[in-house]
């Protein structure tokens, strides 16, 4: 069975399009923008899916896979002068050391986005777990309390 390129094309398309303006991408929402009979949908996606194109992070729930080029190596130099040079694969950037500052700067925020992004989740985790002691607790005591009543 032949595919039609452009069909496919037109399904992945549209799932990065839903996907940049944040909203669930399902095979119904595919075949809504699209037009294409849901049989046809459910082929491309599992095409999609099978290629590496996409990723079903649900049941029926799609995401475009994240595509990176492979990692550059990457250098910091900071010369007597303050001076810096970076260096990302064959990029040399040139920074006076304001530059430079202004860029640890814009870094710094992201990486203060990703620790609290990080804590946030660790705090959900320990929250989760107390949450279910304490209801284990709880159903301790009331079974411990029924057990008293019983005894009066």
């Amino acid at each position: 069975m032949a595919i039609n390129k452009t069909t496919l094309q037109q399904i992945l398309d549209t799932v990065q399009e839903l996907h940049n303006l944040e909203q669930i991408v399902t095979r119904e929402a595919v075949r809504e923008v699209t037009g294409l009979a849901l049989t046809t949908v459910d082929d491309r996606l599992a095409v999609l899916v099978d290629r590496g194109d996409i990723t079903r992070i649900g049941r029926g729930v799609f995401v475009p896979a994240v595509k990176h080029p492979p990692a550059r190596p990457i250098s910091k130099t900071v010369l007597p002068d303050g001076t810096v040079k970076i260096e990302i694969g064959d990029v040399l950037l040139d920074l006076t050391p304001r530059e430079d500052r202004h860029l640890a700067a814009m870094m710094a925020g992201g990486a203060a986005q990703l620790a609290s992004i990080e804590l946030g989740h660790e705090s959900a985790t320990q929250i989760a777990a107390l949450r279910m002691r304490v209801g284990r607790l709880e159903a301790e005591l009331r079974g411990l309390d029924g057990e008293h009543q019983g005894a009066d």
